[in-house]
């Protein structure tokens, strides 16, 4: 694969007249060539509009061919910042005045409280005109007030392509920067894991402010010379006649979403049958092992389990396409170096548990003004996860859980993952989350939050009594909760921290 270091260098992978951005519904795409093109004129109607190299653009837009296409075009001459298009007016003026933003980009004719946002911190709004007329995700730039670009032009390897915000559960979240060097270098690692090439598509069913769905969907797909099939976002009643009608050869999803598909495959098959997939992707969060074989064994291919995170431009490991995958475990590095440290910052030996760290081209240098945070997360040159693990005899990676997810029961760790694990084996289980639960005494007790597979009943005691047989006494869940949904975040993880609290919970 091609050693490009900045998002427009990526784009020189493709032939310039096959598909690079797709879309449902019958649009035309957009070809290779034709999105080269889009990014040099973007880039230039950006410097007329004073923005260069450096200065931050906040995009809000639906999920979908321009909102990719955005992405990578502006990119290529000023840092993203994309954001949900689901936060209110106040967390827009936040998150944009946070970033610093220099202007906003929105949808013409699209209703959405960032305008206000903007408006309000004299941010100038600039409006994206799909041209429906040059392929899926072409567009045209309109408003905004005219300058001259201090750093105008291509950027660099070590400019800053993409700034994202930690989903952090109670302080500020942090800024991540993630420069060119930085987001390409994680594309080459998903690329080669995969081994993506110019016939692949991937269906993007995942968010574009997100960056599972910016990396490993679109900047994977194009830095291999493929295309990627953007959708408005996921949507369980219509995923099948995407599958059926676009012809993808791969797609990428967390766990809620696999789940989701799973449970309307039966009523699929003969879809499944015409349109077969190369492989199918799962990251942002653990995949239940018995979600995993009846994936492989419903679609007929290979489910390619990866780790990964926002500051490491997300791939960090991953199982191996061609095999051995193991259930439940994230796979060997597959990208950065990958090590398990302990509290005194030593490298820890296989079969040892301890805090997962990384160090490689793809990870973040630092969190953006906040020397508190970056002390804290580096040692050695090592990037300090929040994850506890260890490496198994092979050298595949096994999480044990978030070190701040861990649940201490009266000075007993239990790893909410683990329990999740023994909880899915239940044939009546269609998702399980472990969390802690306040306890006057022990500080906190075991709770589960379940999901039944539809037409099936199993009642509390049932399924604590199946745990106890796989579980030691003091991790078997003390309150099971039956939900119709686990509660679920904006990018689609399941929430563990506070959601004891969200129940009404306490023991």
């Amino acid at each position: 694969m091609a050693a490009f270091t900045t998002i427009a260098q990526l784009l020189e992978a493709g032939v310039d007249d096959a598909p690079a951005i797709r879309a449902p519904e019958g649009r035309a795409s957009l070809s290779h060539a034709g999105l080269r093109a889009l990014a040099a004129r973007t880039v230039e109607a950006l410097n007329a509009r004073g923005i260069g190299r450096g200065d931050r653009v906040a995009i809000v837009l639906p999920n979908g061919p321009e909102m990719a296409a955005a992405f990578l075009t502006v990119a290529c001459g000023a840092t993203t910042a994309p954001l949900n298009p689901a936060y209110r007016e106040d967390e827009f003026a936040f998150y944009m005045e946070d970033v610093k933003s220099r202007a906003l980009i929105v949808q013409r004719g699209a209703a959405t409280p960032a305008r206000e946002a903007a408006a309000r911190l004299g941010i100038p709004i600039i409006e994206l005109v799909p041209d429906l007329g040059s392929g899926a995700g072409g567009f045209t730039l309109e408003g905004g007030p005219e300058g001259v670009a201090a750093r105008p032009g291509l950027a660099g390897t070590d400019d800053v392509a993409l700034v994202l915000h930690t989903s952090g559960t109670t302080a500020r979240p942090k800024i991540v920067p993630l420069t060119h060097g930085n987001v390409t270098a994680s594309a080459r690692h998903i690329g080669a894991t995969l081994a993506l090439g110019t016939e692949d598509c991937c269906l993007n069913i995942m968010p574009l402010f997100h960056i599972h769905g910016l990396i490993a969907a679109v900047l994977s797909s194009l830095g291999a010379g493929g295309a990627v099939c953007c959708t408005p976002g996921f949507d369980a009643l219509k995923f099948f006649r995407w599958l059926d009608e676009e012809r993808p050869t791969w797609y990428t999803a967390v766990p809620t979403m696999h789940q989701t598909i799973l449970a309307r495959a039966e009523r699929n098959v003969e879809i499944i049958a015409r349109a077969p997939l190369r492989l199918i992707r799962s990251s942002s969060a653990s995949l239940p092992g018995p979600v995993m074989r009846q994936l492989e064994e419903t679609f007929g291919c290979p489910l390619v389990e990866s780790y990964g995170m926002t500051e490491a431009s997300h791939q960090m490991a991953s199982n191996p396409l061609a095999g051995p995958r193991k259930p439940g475990l994230v796979g060997v590095p597959a990208g950065p170096e990958v090590a398990i440290m302990a509290d005194d910052g030593t490298i820890m030996p296989k079969g040892e548990i301890g805090e997962v760290v990384i160090r490689g081209p793809n990870v973040t240098t630092g969190y953006e003004a906040n020397p508190d945070a970056n002390a804290k997360a580096f040692t050695g040159g090592w990037f300090r996860t929040g994850d506890q693990g260890m490496f198994d005899e092979d050298g595949f990676l096994l999480l044990t859980g978030r070190l701040k997810e861990l649940i201490n029961r009266g000075g007993e760790k239990v790893s909410p993952l683990e329990v999740d694990g023994v909880l899915s084996d239940h044939p009546a289980v269609a998702q399980a989350l472990t969390f802690a639960i306040p306890h006057a005494k022990l500080g906190e007790e075991v709770g589960a939050a379940v999901v039944l597979r539809e037409g099936m009943t199993l009642s509390e005691r049932e399924l604590r009594d199946f745990a106890a047989r796989q579980l030691a006494d003091f991790k078997v869940p003390r309150k099971v909760v039956f939900l119709p949904e686990i509660p679920k975040g904006a990018t689609g993880k399941l929430m563990r921290i506070g959601l004891a609290e969200k129940l009404g919970l306490s023991l």
